[in-house]
């Protein structure tokens, strides 16, 4: 049975940090070109193929959200862990729907999403639960449905790097772990979930980011 313990420290974390989060944290228009190149291609794929809502995973105060539904893509909705974090979506952007959630069940039937984007957010699933959460993406897209995932990625092999911070945005306390993946290592993760991996982008520390990210694009295949 998989040990879930690890949402309880991701909620409340989350919860205590979600009012400055939200301050802090820019809007997907002041990202660097290249990060907001790889959110301006999600969407464009999404919103052409049209086939279903497209479900913002770990949404926190739904930028990305909203960003996605300006861009004309079609339905959207914010899932987040945190229900502050979610509350604070819908008060910022009253008119589209966020719903508290898990990313390892989302709410929503089988098959019926035109995408899935997981914008930093799964990066606090250990390695070996990310079969489950990536499975469960699987499960709720359409065949031909898009996944893009995008996060911090770690340089050594295996389970990458941990790191447990006692403390995050302007000082407050958190009890979350995040775990830093090899690129390598999520592209396989997401191929045996039955995914196809169509692009992947490493981005290097610079322009204020301290840490390497990596972006992936990956498929359900038709008739899965």
């Amino acid at each position: 049975m998989a040990d879930l313990s690890y949402l309880v420290a991701v909620r409340e974390s989350y919860d205590t940090v979600a009012a400055a989060y939200a301050d802090i944290v820019p809007p997907p228009a002041r990202l660097d070109p290249v990060s907001r190149g790889m959110l301006e291609a999600f969407a464009e794929v999404v919103g052409n193929a049209r086939l279903g809502a497209v479900a913002d995973v770990g949404c926190g105060p739904g930028k990305v959200t909203a960003y996605l539904d300006e861009r004309g893509v079609g339905d959207v909705l914010g899932v987040d862990l945190s229900a502050a974090m979610v509350g604070q979506a819908r008060r910022a952007y009253p008119r589209l729907p966020f719903v508290v959630g898990s990313m390892t069940a989302l709410p929503v039937a089988d098959g019926t999403l035109g995408g899935v984007l997981a914008y930093y957010s799964t990066h606090h699933t250990p390695p070996e639960e990310l079969p489950t959460v990536f499975g469960e993406f699987h499960r709720a897209l359409a065949p031909g449905g898009q996944l893009m995932l995008a996060g911090h990625v770690g340089d050594r092999d295996g389970d990458g790097e941990r790191l447990r911070p006692t403390e995050a945005y302007c000082g407050l306390p958190v009890s979350y772990t995040s775990y830093l993946l090899p690129p390598e290592r999520i592209a396989e993760l997401l191929r045996r979930a039955g995914f196809v991996l169509t692009a992947r982008l490493t981005q290097e520390p610079g322009e204020g980011a301290r840490r390497r990210s990596g972006t992936f694009f990956a498929r359900k295949p038709d008739g899965s």
